[in-house]
């Protein structure tokens, strides 16, 4: 089980012939002397929320701590998202700020 606390995040729904399946997709800034990195989770099966907070638990046991104002991908993460909704097979959309994240059904397993 790991956690992580990306820089920025979004969260993406990603509909097949199943029941929806959503993931946190997360990004981090390399800084001065390193790359900016991505990484998306395994499925969000639960949320906690704290004032700042939201903690995405994914089917794999790890938690996504991600902060409630910083809501969206840096330039390279939105390039590598862009670049797996155009050569999908199937629909994902990056499900908007305002999402009640409490109110989705997460029962759909990876």
């Amino acid at each position: 089980m790991s956690d992580y606390t990306p820089d920025r995040w979004v969260v993406v729904k990603i509909t097949t012939d199943k029941e929806p399946l959503y993931k946190v997709f997360a990004c981090w800034y390399g800084g001065y002397a390193g790359s900016d990195s991505w990484q998306m989770n395994s499925g969000i099966v639960k949320i906690e929320s704290t004032d700042d907070y939201y903690d995405f638990h994914g089917w794999s046991g790890s938690v996504y701590r991600c902060h409630k104002n910083c809501y969206g991908t840096n330039s390279y993460g939105g390039r590598v998202l862009q670049n797996f909704i155009d050569k999908a097979d199937y629909k994902i959309e990056i499900l908007p700020e305002d999402t009640n994240w409490k109110e989705l059904n997460y029962a759909c397993e990876v």
